[in-house]
């Protein structure tokens, strides 16, 4: 009786706190990205934002959004997708009109170049709109052609959320190779953690499929190691290397 009495209050509260777990869900991923972005305005310099970090997130969400037409899955998951797309997209075009007014004397680069070797470093935007269309047309075609295939489904599920997991290894490897974290901000860390702990209890919980859950496990795991490195490196620094010069991250925020 007592239970059913309090079905007024704990009914409401249980949606307001789901709907705030999906709000989460939506908007907590372009967070970090938002300071950064105010940063990069401020100074008109973007050598410690690494653009990759655009092409790998657009490129996640784009399979993660391609992937809902060949099995569908919790709506927050998929409206997060598509406004991280849009935050990745803003980012670039800021940092490619900053850099562009940089460099002065720099000899123009276009997607339509097809140079493997200047990839992703082109001097207008509307050429990274062009790579990621043409990539999406080009993907999206297949995955019309290919949407009764429940293999092909649950791969492109698998690499849609494989590929952001590995967001973080390019940092993993950095701090490996010189010994340091130096220039890495332990805070843009704990943020990751704490995110990716969400996002994979969230998955858990409410029955994602089971590439969502195991990626994110694997995303807990990328960052819990890069926090090993800081206090590994920071308990026993090595020597100093005079003339050394640390890339930015390319998971930076």
């Amino acid at each position: 009786m007592e239970a059913e009495g309090l079905d007024w209050l704990l009914v409401p509260l249980h949606q307001l706190v789901s709907w705030g777990a999906a709000a989460a869900m939506v908007f907590g991923g372009v967070v970090p990205y938002i300071p950064q972005y105010r940063d990069i305005r401020r100074t008109q310099n973007a050598d410690g934002f690494s653009t990759y970090v655009c092409l790998v997130l657009l490129v996640a969400n784009i399979l993660r959004i391609l992937f809902w037409f060949g099995r569908r899955f919790e709506s927050p998951l998929l409206w997060q997708s598509a406004i991280m797309i849009l935050t990745m997209l803003l980012m670039l075009k800021l940092c490619t009109e900053v850099r562009v007014a940089n460099e002065l004397n720099a000899r123009r680069r276009c997607f339509a170049d097809f140079d493997p070797h200047h990839f992703w470093q082109w001097s207008s935007f509307a050429d990274y709109v062009q790579c990621v269309v043409a990539f999406t047309g080009l993907v999206g075609y297949i995955t019309y052609l290919s949407i009764d295939s429940t293999l092909f489904v649950e791969t492109l599920g698998f690499l849609a959320v494989l590929t952001e997991a590995m967001l973080g290894v390019p940092q993993l490897y950095r701090n490996h190779r010189h010994q340091s974290t130096e220039g890495m901000s332990i805070k843009m860390v704990l943020m990751w953690t704490s995110g990716d702990a969400f996002k994979t209890a969230y998955f858990l919980l409410k029955g994602a499929p089971l590439q969502f859950s195991v990626c994110g496990l694997l995303q807990v795991l990328v960052d819990l190691a890069i926090l090993g490195q800081a206090y590994a490196f920071a308990h026993h620094p090595p020597k100093p290397a005079p003339h050394t010069v640390h890339p930015a991250s390319t998971k930076a925020l």
